[in-house]
């Protein structure tokens, strides 16, 4: 099991950048519902930030019998409580609500689990008006060095009259970050032999355990044929006829395995932006698996050599970029909106984040030298939504330079410092 696997590393707690809005959170709501895929950090983070709750997981078998047959009594004994897994017991769902409305809030919960529980409809609804929620990523690039300030130079750029000054910085080569993965388990494993086995016993874990207490699945050779088929397919539209194509799995049964994918947070769709909202619904959205790692060891690439050769590196790229992009949106009020733009011609930018009337486009380039030809797309965009604070090309290279009075070149890692 990976969870035995990962008791035999020494583990070194890193700070987080979402902790302060989870702190914030907790002392103005009553229950706080974070969710994120496995092993991207939560019980950790819970554990060693909110040492003043009292700390129950469902993992345990006691603790669930318990929860499912008097969850009320989980609480007795405080009144600042921390439910990890706590998908696993949908009948707590109703006796917090209870809880919380008896006592006018003053009890506290902090809900954690491998599921997505704001896409579980039974259980947001329960919980609608009394709790707010946050998703959980892999860790950062700055994360990983111990850079815990959030991330001030994505923030600032928000702001047209922001300007940086043109540098250049050190080299730092985006593919064996892409390769290993982002998992904070990941941190103290050097030898690839130990990455490698990591992955393997995470995907073991996620088909036998994850995916059999959510759902009945008739095969799972079936859904990890899914599952390998899109790995390739991240940082692309998403087209699930192909899909069932390639796999031989029924169209509805291959709509019904994404959504279990999306719902245990190993992949997320990021919708086409238009100005109207209804056209963002009719149109396809691209896949994004959670950490690109991921994804790379699923489509077989289990070396630098071959990954550095694969026909899909951009979008392996274009995949981390997402992970990092979606991580700073939770640290905005509200949420940015992250999707992405097309046009019927075929232009595109990667990503168009919305922060109320706001817009900021970015486009990823696996290039160690842009040019002014790579931000094309990114003058379209500009001149057709004049209200974007600017445009950014994120890159594998050292520089740091302005490519139109709206448009920065930097490199992939900066930002996020």
């Amino acid at each position: 099991m990976v969870n035995d696997f990962h008791s035999k590393q020494e583990l070194i707690y890193k700070k987080r950048w979402i902790t302060p809005q989870i702190k914030a959170a907790i002392k103005s709501f009553p229950v706080v519902v974070i969710t994120g895929a496995r092993q991207v950090g939560k019980s950790t983070l819970l554990q060693n930030e909110f040492t003043d709750f009292k700390y129950v997981s469902l993992d345990d078998l006691s603790t669930l019998q318990q929860a499912r047959t008097d969850p009320a009594s989980l609480c007795i004994d405080t009144d600042r409580l921390i439910i990890d897994e706590a998908q696993k017991a949908p009948e707590l769902f109703a006796s917090i609500k209870i809880t919380v409305d008896a006592t006018k809030g003053r009890k506290r919960f902090i809900l954690s689990g491998s599921s997505n529980m704001l896409l579980m409809k039974r259980i947001s609804e329960t919980l609608a008006g009394r709790a707010v929620y946050f998703e959980m990523y892999p860790m950062t690039y700055s994360e990983m060095e111990n850079k815990t300030e959030s991330p001030l130079r994505f923030l600032d750029l928000w702001n047209p009259a922001f300007k940086i000054e043109e540098s250049r910085l050190s080299l730092l080569d985006p593919v064996p970050f892409m390769l290993k993965g982002f998992m904070p388990s990941l941190l103290t494993l050097t030898e690839r032999r130990d990455v490698l086995l990591w992955w393997e016993g995470y995907i073991k874990t996620y088909l036998e355990r994850d995916v059999r207490e959510l759902t009945q699945i008739e095969s799972l050779i079936d859904f990890k044929r899914v599952l390998d088929s899109i790995a390739v397919r991240t940082g692309n539209v998403l087209n699930q006829t192909e899909v069932s194509r390639d796999t031989g799995v029924s169209q509805p049964t291959v709509h019904r395995y994404l959504k279990l994918l999306e719902v245990s947070n190993i992949i997320s769709r990021t919708p086409s932006y238009y100005p109207s909202r209804t056209k963002r619904i009719t149109k396809s959205p691209k896949l994004f698996f959670i950490d690109p790692g991921l994804c790379i060891y699923l489509s077989g690439y289990y070396d630098e050599e071959s990954l550095r050769k694969a026909r899909e590196l951009g979008s392996f790229f274009e995949t981390m970029i997402h992970m990092h992009i979606k991580i700073a949106s939770e640290l905005m009020v509200p949420k940015a909106k992250v999707f992405y733009w097309r046009t019927t011609n075929g232009k595109e930018v990667d990503f168009v984040m919305e922060h109320g009337k706001k817009l900021l486009a970015i486009e990823t380039k696996l290039t160690q030298n842009p040019t002014f030809n790579d931000i094309k797309n990114l003058l379209t965009f500009i001149e057709e939504y004049p209200q974007t604070a600017r445009g950014l090309l994120l890159h594998a290279g050292e520089a740091i330079q302005w490519l139109h009075s709206k448009i920065l070149a930097a490199p992939w890692w900066w930002l996020w410092e």
